[in-house]
């Protein structure tokens, strides 16, 4: 079990197959239009349509499991249903990131202290140096000393660095036929939920743990689809609705089981535990909510983005969150201002 998870993680040259490799066929006449004559849409629709449009996959008529499709789930349950792999296996984070956490979270910790603890990893130090260089915190001295660029950055620059740093190569590290186009579809989402989620539960507790939740959502999406394309047979076919909502919660799963393996904050934790059984129980905790709205807002942004749908496309009405809609509509409108249409 253990070959079989580096293998999955593994960032071999993608081998060519057939089976994927299809145009999305949205109709021609779906054109953008005004955004006040955008209907809305339901959230399993919006669903549907953004993890197809990650997968690059055609929509489907089809609503109940096919046979094949059955096998499929049965065999995709064998090898990483519940708990049964081996979590040490998952890509290796930087050592000292829970600590760095958990330094992170108070704004009165001492900047040495977080400087030596990041000075513990060279990758981290690295990206710590690249970042304090980049052109949006250029300085009129030169960037001297790992202290001189912690203090630079100041907790919010790190936070969303350590943020950054930790997930967006694990979303990226998809390979196969759907290759880089769904690994950096799936970080544009990863920025868009995450910055939604900090907007949403602003007032409501730490800010940077909500960013953090809404960055890692799909932690468990690359690596499912990874074993897809190594597992599903060419006569799959396009996913039925049902073997997609199947699909989803099981890198939902993958993804809770990554951040208790990670050493997450508690919330965070609780925040995804919450997303993972919301077809069952709505969210409890503030942190919950603005994570599933989040989700939802970054999803149909993506589709606008792509043109799969209207880009003024409002929320749906009828959410499991219990956010007001008010706030849910500020939050799209937040969402818009700072990632701006192509």
């Amino acid at each position: 079990m253990a070959r079989f998870w580096k293998k999955l993680f593994a960032r071999e040259a993608p081998q060519p197959r057939p089976r994927f490799n299809v145009v999305l066929p949205w109709p021609e006449d779906a054109k953008p239009a005004e955004p006040e004559a955008a209907p809305a849409l339901g959230s399993a629709d919006v669903q549907d349509w953004f993890y197809r449009l990650v997968l690059g996959m055609p929509g489907s008529e089809v609503s109940e499991l096919r046979a094949p499709e059955q096998v499929m789930l049965k065999r995709l349950d064998e090898l990483c249903g519940g708990d049964r792999f081996d979590i040490t296996t998952l890509p290796r984070l930087p050592e000292v990131l829970p600590q760095l956490l958990r330094l992170l979270k108070s704004e009165n910790s001492d900047g040495t202290k977080v400087a030596k603890l990041i000075g513990r990893d060279p990758v981290l130090v690295g990206e710590v140096m690249r970042v304090s260089r980049s052109a949006h915190y250029r300085t009129a001295r030169p960037i001297s000393s790992l202290q001189h660029a912690v203090v630079l950055l100041g907790y919010d620059g790190l936070r969303q660095m350590v943020a950054q740093h930790v997930m967006k190569p694990i979303l990226q590290a998809s390979a196969g036929m759907l290759g880089h186009a769904a690994g950096q579809r799936l970080w544009d989402h990863a920025e868009r939920c995450a910055h939604a989620c900090a907007y949403l539960a602003k007032g409501h507790g730490d800010p940077f743990e909500a960013y953090l939740a809404g960055v890692m959502c799909n932690a468990g999406v690359g690596a499912m689809i990874r074993l897809l394309d190594q597992e599903a047979p060419p006569t799959l076919g396009v996913f039925s609705r049902a073997f997609l909502n199947s699909y989803v919660s099981m890198s939902n799963h993958l993804t809770l089981r990554a951040a208790r393996h990670w050493e997450m904050p508690p919330n965070v934790i609780e925040a995804l535990r919450e997303r993972l059984e919301v077809r069952s129980r709505p969210p409890t905790t503030e942190l919950g909510n603005a994570l599933l709205a989040a989700d939802h807002l970054a999803m149909i942004q993506m589709l606008a983005d792509n043109h799969v749908i209207d880009r003024g496309t409002p929320p749906a009405t009828a959410r499991a969150d219990r956010l007001p809609d008010a706030l849910v509509e500020r939050a799209q409108q937040e969402l818009r201002r700072n990632f701006r249409q192509a």
